[in-house]
């Protein structure tokens, strides 16, 4: 991975980047770490972490691999709830559930991952959102999903996007001219009580990649972006402070 990312990261949130950009669990600067920890304990606040927009895309390897290094962490009790929001590079992903018809045709590389989920496609004009938190028990994965859902529909709505739910199916999605379409998608995991992968919001990204697969396996509705909702150039640059302000508020339990 990319040393710049952790090591970028540990300077915005006060720990200590080592040499090859890794963050040492525990380091904090200018605190003694069991009174950090401490204080992270406590805390019912998301800390939200910019990792990269454009043209600065981050690459899905190195995004997920920032994802282990943060989910350990928080899993050791040594770092707080926490949101990254980035661009990816062009990339398909395919959750555990990905049959063989659903894959590209065209020989596009696939990243298998630990989602739930199908197969879908991150890239440049797509705010995606990987929220690490801690559940409470006992835990309801169908629970956090639903969160994520409202919390991108209330997001949207500021855009004068109405997003709603579909019931069977997870995501957010609008009515469009010919149908429902799916505007955000959302695939997780659980481990030892923390979350990781999240969301993924079409802003103003090409739809091109989703045509050569299913995408999460759906196959009587479309893809669409904001930009294309609205009939303006919305970008991820343009959604990100709402978005991470309605997270920030439903985490300290401000009243919407």
């Amino acid at each position: 991975m990319k040393p710049t990312l952790l090591a970028a990261l540990g300077a915005r949130d006060g720990r200590c980047p080592g040499s090859d950009g890794t963050v040492p669990r525990g380091c904090i600067v200018g605190r003694d770490p069991s009174i950090a920890r401490s204080e992270e304990r406590r805390s019912a606040m998301l800390d939200i972490q910019t990792v990269g927009l454009s043209p600065d895309y981050v690459p899905y390897l190195d995004g997920w691999a920032l994802q282990r290094s943060l989910h350990a962490d928080i899993v050791a009790g040594i770092r707080p709830d926490t949101l990254l929001l980035l661009e990816h590079e062009p990339v398909y992903t395919a959750g555990a559930r990905t049959a063989r018809h659903e894959r590209p045709t065209d020989g596009t590389p696939v990243v298998d991952v630990d989602r739930g989920g199908k197969i879908t496609w991150h890239g440049p004009g797509q705010l995606v959102g990987y929220p690490l938190v801690r559940l409470v028990e006992p835990v309801d994965v169908v629970a956090h999903v639903r969160r994520l859902e409202q919390l991108l529909i209330d997001a949207l709505h500021e855009f004068d996007v109405d997003g709603y739910r579909v019931e069977g199916r997870s995501g957010v999605w609008v009515r469009r001219p010919l149908g429902e379409d799916k505007v955000a998608a959302i695939g997780v995991r659980v481990q030892r009580g923390v979350t990781m992968h999240g969301f993924a919001l079409n802003c103003d990204n090409s739809l091109a990649g989703f045509r050569g697969i299913i995408p999460c396996g759906i196959t009587d509705a479309g893809v669409t972006t904001v930009s294309e909702i609205v009939g303006a150039d919305i970008s991820p640059s343009d959604v990100i402070d709402t978005v991470s302000r309605v997270f920030a508020d439903d985490f300290a339990g401000v009243p919407a």
